[in-house]
């Protein structure tokens, strides 16, 4: 197909995502001929489009490529891509509006509009996260659900270097700021001039919703605050989860912990994450349930969880606020030293938070939260309630607000070394890591391995430590000593 052809064609599909006109074809048409590095438009016919925009970008930076527009830089790459892909995106005063429009009708038809042209417009890398790989792993909990995380593809060399050599702008303050929404990106920062924010007015603050562009499950989206300011865990918080699951009842949502070591990846900017997704986490079931006294309307129980999870449901949001604030101020200030829980060091450093979840289950609006520690000992440095060093060949990281729900964002290194401990379990030549070697033994001594079933009993192991991962994330742990010490606490209530 002709460049004159992949250009029209494209224009095609900017005109039917609803920001254009047919009027506006020829002013569209020369903005990629520049754009692109072409002087001119060749005869072409329009006609329906089969192709996706997403591949007819990919010709059209090629062919920028070849005219020396852009170089092999992968991050100019993306530049460009971006600036096409904002043809496909109608301006965000039109974006608002249309959602607002599906919004009326349904919240389901709102989201759905906006996460159809998100990823038609390729700010949901779609073909980057179906690189992940995604297992279930089946546990005593449930099945847990195992990612490893391929989608962010690794620099090379050279864009390593041009990084080093961009000039530092503080601008936007980070990836979460709404100062991204058009915004063009540089050498060392993402392009996001095809991003798009949902303005959203919670208790008179102004928020806004996108989505995440590289989405670990389905409709990963992301509520951040127009505000640049550091996460906090509040009475403010529960209220907003709570009334953002009334504005889409078919999204769960849930922060994570506002402290290091417990806290996730971006701590410096008030937010949320949410989606259209059930996690293992949110059909286990309560095991066992107890009454607080003060909140008569509010149905209590401890979580089946390999963490220490507290639910509540009912069907006033006010009662829920106030029993998951109550909790909160409790667990801020409880200790339980025997178990290593201590609420704050001798300096006044707090250490202890949550992370909450909140979700609609039909009539009642159900809050779970997770109790989270972050002190550190010297057999734990990392955390006495994190990964401890026997699991951290598969997960070292901060367990955060996905983990806690059950679904492991794993390292893309374990992608080639667990096919080198498959090759060790097969006894066939292998370079297989050192910190792998104790696990690999265990497995081999438990299990008959043949080449037929060692991916099933690899992944099934990853999940059992997971699992594991999760249970040194618990404050309580599952045994006797563990649980009698979580109804001490939950007769503090």
């Amino acid at each position: 197909m002709s460049i004159s052809q992949t250009i029209r064609d494209f224009i095609t599909l900017s005109i039917q995502s609803g920001g254009w006109m047919e009027m506006d074809r020829l002013y569209l048409e020369n903005r990629v001929i520049a754009m692109v590095g072409e002087d001119s438009l060749a005869k072409a016919e329009v006609r329906e489009v089969t192709e996706s925009a997403v591949d007819l970008v990919e010709q059209l930076l090629i062919k920028a490529e070849n005219n020396k527009v852009i170089t092999d830089l992968q991050a100019e790459k993306d530049i460009l891509e971006a600036q096409l892909m904002d043809l496909m995106t109608p301006p965000p005063s039109v974006v608002n509006a249309y959602f607002a429009q599906y919004y009326s009708k349904d919240p389901e038809q709102a989201t759905d509009y906006f996460f159809h042209l998100s990823r038609t417009n390729d700010y949901i890398r779609t073909r980057e996260i179906a690189r992940n790989i995604i297992f279930p792993a089946e546990t005593e909990y449930g099945d847990l659900e195992i990612t490893i995380n391929l989608s962010k593809p690794e620099k090379d060399p050279k864009q390593i270097a041009a990084e080093r050599q961009a000039v530092k702008v503080d601008y936007p303050k980070c990836m979460l700021c709404m100062e991204n929404e058009g915004y063009k990106g540089r050498l060392n920062y993402p392009a996001r001039t095809n991003h798009r924010i949902i303005r959203m007015n919670l208790d008179g603050e102004s928020w806004g919703f996108q989505y995440s562009p590289y989405a670990y499950y389905d409709e990963h989206c992301i509520i951040l605050s127009e505000e640049h300011r550091p996460m906090k865990i509040t009475r403010a918080t529960f209220q907003r989860l709570l009334k953002i699951i009334e504005v889409l009842p078919h999204y769960f949502v849930g922060s994570n912990a506002d402290l290091p070591i417990v806290g996730g990846s971006i701590l410096s900017h008030d937010h949320y994450q949410g989606g259209r997704h059930v996690f293992p986490m949110a059909v286990a079931e309560m095991e066992r349930t107890f009454e607080l006294k003060d909140y008569p309307t509010i149905q209590a129980g401890i979580v089946k969880w390999p963490m220490s999870v507290i639910r509540l449901q009912g069907k006033s949001q006010k009662d829920l606020v106030e029993a998951s604030n109550m909790i909160f101020e409790k667990w801020q200030s409880y200790s339980d030293v025997k178990l290593q829980i201590v609420a704050r060091s001798e300096d006044g450093t707090p250490h202890h938070t949550i992370t909450p979840i909140a979700r609609r289950k039909n009539d009642l609006f159900e809050m779970d939260l997770v109790l989270r520690d972050n002190n550190v000992s010297e057999e734990f440095p990392d955390g006495i309630f994190h990964p401890h060093p026997d699991v951290q060949h598969i997960k070292k990281e901060n367990i955060g607000l996905i983990e806690v729900m059950g679904l492991a964002v794993l390292p893309p290194r374990l992608k080639s070394e667990l096919k080198e401990v498959e090759r060790y379990l097969l006894d066939e030549e292998n370079t297989i890591a050192d910190y792998h070697m104790k696990w690999a033994n265990q497995l081999k001594n438990d299990n008959q391995i043949t080449s037929e079933n060692v991916t099933q009993i690899v992944q099934k192991a990853v999940g059992s430590v997971f699992a594991r991962v999760l249970e040194d994330a618990g404050v309580f742990k599952r045994n006797a000593k563990g649980q009698s010490g979580f109804m001490r606490f939950i007769e503090s209530l």
